[in-house]
């Protein structure tokens, strides 16, 4: 597991029992989050990861600490607690592995991996290994349907997965062999992730690149067709190749196929 940043001179605070890793170190970082904020209430969501970092789920110690940091009560924290799904209140693994089973990665088979790993892993879903070291989760759209089927590890991206390789993936994990996303990134625990999401950088954000060919093929069709985006209200039109962002020619990943043109009169310039 990750460690959790606490020094060996670090006390416990009140509130903490004897199974809580808060500390004062953690609540002196709860406090740095509120001051980015013109209304430190406003660092709630980021808090919940810290204390998810140290606890490994949203425990009462934790939601205790960040009422009593940002002058809440207990009801107002829980309430933001229970309501995002990305909140735990259940010890999670070193990986948590989600498996998209929305419309069309299920059609495209995300329900058979996801019943591939729940037999497998010998879990059911939000289940944890008995080594601790996996939890299975179906997960909701991952907003990356043109890579269906999809899984999450630890909130990175596995595109175009399959049973089979969906398989490997986790015994890799549980073996501690390194594992890289197809999207560059290499995979931390969930503890060391939950650290970054708080807003802490663990200087990799620069890993992987930030779309693959299939995200950024309408990009590469108005590019090679030289189309214009609408301008504003003076009707002037932009060059696609003004627009920021990677060229699509320069990422890696899969080929995408180009589906039906536009008519070239449709995007003449006036």
């Amino acid at each position: 597991m990750a460690e959790n940043h606490a020094t060996a001179t670090d006390k416990p605070v009140p509130y903490s029992t004897g199974d809580s890793n808060i500390t004062e170190t953690t609540i002196a970082e709860m406090r740095e989050l509120a001051a980015r904020y013109p209304e430190g209430r406003s660092a709630l969501l980021p808090m919940l990861h810290l204390v998810q970092s140290v606890e490994g789920r949203v425990t009462p110690e934790g939601i205790e600490a960040c009422a009593d940091v940002l002058g809440l009560t207990g009801a107002e924290v829980s309430a933001v607690a229970t309501f995002y799904t990305m909140y735990k209140r259940r010890p999670v693994g070193d990986y948590h592995v989600g498996v998209c089973t929305n419309t069309l990665c299920a059609v495209m088979g995300g329900d058979l991996i996801f019943d591939r790993l729940k037999q497998h892993l010998d879990v059911g879903n939000d289940e944890t290994t008995e080594d601790g070291k996996i939890t299975l989760e179906h997960l909701e759209c991952n907003a990356a349907c043109d890579y269906a089927p999809v899984m999450m590890v630890n909130w990175e991206f596995f595109d175009d997965m399959t049973p089979e390789s969906a398989t490997q993936l986790v015994d890799d994990l549980r073996e501690g062999t390194e594992v890289k996303s197809p999207r560059g990134a290499t995979i931390c625990t969930w503890r060391e992730a939950e650290r970054v999401l708080a807003g802490f950088p663990d200087g990799r954000a620069d890993e992987g690149p930030t779309g693959g060919k299939a995200t950024l093929a309408g990009l590469r069709l108005a590019r090679e067709r030289n189309w214009t985006a609408p301008g504003g209200r003076g009707g002037s039109r932009a060059p696609i190749d003004s627009v920021p962002g990677p060229r699509p020619e320069d990422q890696p990943g899969r080929e995408s196929g180009t589906g039906s043109p536009a008519t070239p009169d449709s995007r003449k310039e006036d």
